[in-house]
């Protein structure tokens, strides 16, 4: 995570599926960078985030099913209230392995986020980096997201397939043991 903040020099977020919501276990802010919604402990909206797309985009069909066919709140003018839009935009997170949230969330903020993967390749969090709307940047930003989250799911994959210490999952103990830093 800190290899992409060096990279962007934006806002590098964590986020694992928290019921119908995407939970922020890491953020790193860049100085100077744009204001977020988002904060450590926070949670976003699964069809209105970065995170929350790509997450949502490998979660269960019956997860899928809940919140598209749920209340999508708008919070911008741009954010996705449509069900088959989200449908729509779910399937191209699949197809290209990113997501991507153009101004959905908070005016003025763009995000691309990819999803991590642990052992039997199931979703475990997605990665994303978010920064300012007029930097043009947001297609730029997917193959260094789509990168990270590969290393974090390699390093998943790496650990042994007994549980931690102290009952961590493989996740939780990559973040106390500084792996993802």
């Amino acid at each position: 995570m800190h290899d992409l903040h060096h990279a962007t020099r934006q806002h590098v977020q964590l986020a694992v599926a928290d019921g119908d919501q995407a939970l922020l276990v890491e953020k790193i802010s860049g100085l100077g960078a744009i204001p977020t919604v988002g904060r450590a402990g926070g949670r976003l909206p699964l069809h209105a985030s970065g995170v929350g797309k790509a997450i949502l985009a490998h979660s269960s069909p019956a997860v899928q099913d809940r919140i598209v066919t749920g209340a999508l709140v708008r919070y911008t003018p741009k954010t996705l209230t449509s069900p088959d839009a989200l449908r729509t935009a779910l399937a191209e997170v699949r197809r290209v392995g990113h997501a991507t949230c153009d101004e959905e969330l908070t005016l003025g903020a763009v995000s691309c986020a990819a999803p991590v993967f642990g052992p039997r390749s199931a979703m475990v969090a997605a990665v994303s980096v978010v920064g300012p709307a007029s930097s043009g940047a947001l297609h730029e930003m997917a193959a260094a997201v789509r990168t990270i989250a590969h290393g974090i799911s390699r390093a998943l994959h790496a650990m042994p397939a007994s549980r931690p210490v102290g009952g961590m999952s493989p996740l939780s103990h990559l973040l106390v043991g500084g792996a993802l830093r």
